[in-house]
Order: structure tokens, then sequence, then C-alpha cells
């Protein structure tokens, strides 16, 4: 069990702030308990911050009062353990903003959003996802972390992105998971001077040693093993490299598996098997992953210990 750090309460928010993955039963209704226990759980791996209503937490398969629902659980059950960021992403300025409202007034530490985009085709060009961005901004005092990844379909280069890090109040956290994203992540850190607060990597973070030599200081994981990532963040902020690489080459495997053979299902995989969570349930049309897998999955995590297989045991 690795204990999180209460430094990670207080800004800039940095470390592992891995997705919570929704809970469901059998039948694909909400398993309220078992959401908690998952919370409970990545709470005592380490996880130094949580993110809700990701896409990794199935958030397009929820209703708007699920979500709700799901906000005012998470927010109240955390209790101030750790800071949660809130996922809010919608085509709409007003929903997002009515979203980032509630999640403000409930005690999110922070937003997350991506650009403004519906389905494969509708975009918004740079100006409007500046005024988006602002708008959001200016109604709300909390940071907001800007979602660059591919399945928004729109791009935002390093310097656009520094640009609103630098003039717009809020703008401060950025999750690349772009192709290149330590590239990136340097060109942004370059263009943005003091503006970016929290340069942070994502995708499971399947490209963290290379997006921590670019300048990155937390990322969002999928939400079965924080203690593993907190054995490559640890020695890194502590200033051993050399260890944070032998840790990463440690637990690449699992973390590849994760990124390419299971997806959003790895994390429930692993809090079921652990007897954490009851069900492994993805909401239809979501189908289950391949068994061979799922049998993958589970076998390399046998092989780095990981909590989630004894934690609820």
């Amino acid at each position: 069990m690795v204990a999180a750090s209460r430094s990670a309460l207080a800004r800039p928010y940095r470390g592992v702030f891995p997705v919570v993955p929704t809970i469901f039963h059998d039948d694909g209704s909400l398993d309220l308990e078992g959401q908690k226990r998952a919370i409970d759980f990545m709470i005592d791996a380490g996880s130094n911050g949580l993110c809700i209503l990701a896409n990794y937490s199935e958030q397009f398969v929820l209703s708007d009062a699920e979500r709700e629902i799901l906000t005012d659980l998470a927010l109240k059950h955390v209790a101030g353990r750790v800071p949660v960021i809130v996922t809010t992403t919608h085509y709409s300025t007003a929903i997002c903003v009515e979203r980032c409202r509630m999640a403000e007034a409930l005690g999110a530490a922070m937003v997350m959003i991506m650009p403004p985009y519906h389905g494969a085709t509708i975009r918004v060009g740079e100006a409007g996802v500046y005024e988006f961005f602002k708008t959001v901004s200016d109604a709300i005092n909390i940071p907001i972390m800007i979602q660059d990844a591919p399945v928004s379909g729109t791009p935002l280069s390093g310097e656009f992105l520094a640009r609103m890090a630098q003039e717009i109040k809020n703008v401060s956290y950025f999750k690349i998971e772009t192709a290149g994203a330590a590239a990136k992540l340097r060109a942004l850190i370059a263009a943005s001077g003091t503006g970016v607060e929290g340069p942070w990597d994502g995708e499971e973070g399947i490209t963290l040693m290379a997006d921590l030599d670019a300048g990155a200081t937390g990322s969002m994981t999928g939400g079965g093993y924080p203690d593993g990532f907190r054995q490559i963040l640890d020695p890194w902020f502590a200033g051993d490299r050399a260890k944070a690489r032998a840790a990463y080459a440690h637990w690449l495997p699992l973390i590849n598996w994760e990124n390419r053979q299971c997806g959003l299902a790895a994390a429930k995989i692993l809090m079921q098997e652990g007897g954490i969570i009851g069900s492994d349930r993805l909401r239809l049309p979501q189908r289950p992953v391949d068994v061979e897998a799922r049998k993958g999955l589970l076998e390399l995590a046998r092989e780095r210990d990981v909590l989630a297989l004894r934690w609820g045991r």
C-alpha cells in the first residue's frame, strides 16, 4: 500500500491522477457501493489524485442524471483525501459551463475539458476554441485542464495551447496524449513561460518516461495499478532518473497490454479479479474484452504483484 502524499492536496498538483472507472452491476445499472470501493482502493494504492467521468470512465454511456449522481458520490466519498478532477466536456459552451459550476460547487479541485467537437466531422476553429475556454474560465474559479487527445479530432498546436495558458486565467493544466506527446510538451513549456502550471501526459502512461524527460509533472493513467505508477514517479521526483527508468521498464509490459489489448476494461478486470468490485461489466453496446486478452492482463499483473489483486481479499 502506497501512502498518498498530503502535499498533493496543494497546487501545483503533480503525480499520478488515475481515471476512476464507472462501476456497473451485471445488468448495467450503476453499482454505487462498488464505486466507493473502487475509489477507496485507488486512494490506498497511492493515487495523488483522481479523475472522474473521463472517457476511461465510460462517460459517453452515462445519462446527465447519472453524471450528477456520480459527481456527488465521488466528491463526498473522497472527502478531501485527494484532489478530484471532474471531466465536464461538452460541445455546448453553456452546458460545459453548467457542468463546471456544479463540479466546483461540489468541491472539485479542477475540471478537465476537451475542445468542442461532435462526431467525426463537426469541429470548431482556433478562434471558437479560444472563446469556448475563455467563457468557461470566466464562469469558474478552479483550474481547467485541456485534454488534447486524438478523439476530438481538433488540432491544438503547442503554441496555441501556450497562448491560452498565458491569456486565459484558469487554463493552466494540459493533458497531452497525441502522437509525439513529448515534443508537444517541450513546445508548450518553452512557449508558455510561467503560464503552464501542469504539463501532464495521459494515454495510460505508455509514453511516461519520454514525457517526464520532456517536462511532464503529472500523468493521468488507467485506474488499475496506481501503486505501479508511484514506483516510477516517486524516484523521478526524488531526482533518481535511473531508478525511475528501471521501474518504467518493469511496468511497461502491463501498461502496453492495457493500452493496446484491454483498453478501458483493464482497471475493472483487475478490480473484479481482486474482489474490489462485483462485476467488470462494460455498459452496452461495448462488449467484454477477448478472453485471451483478459488472461494476458492478469498474468502480467500477477507477475508484478499488483495491489488490486489482493486489496479486496
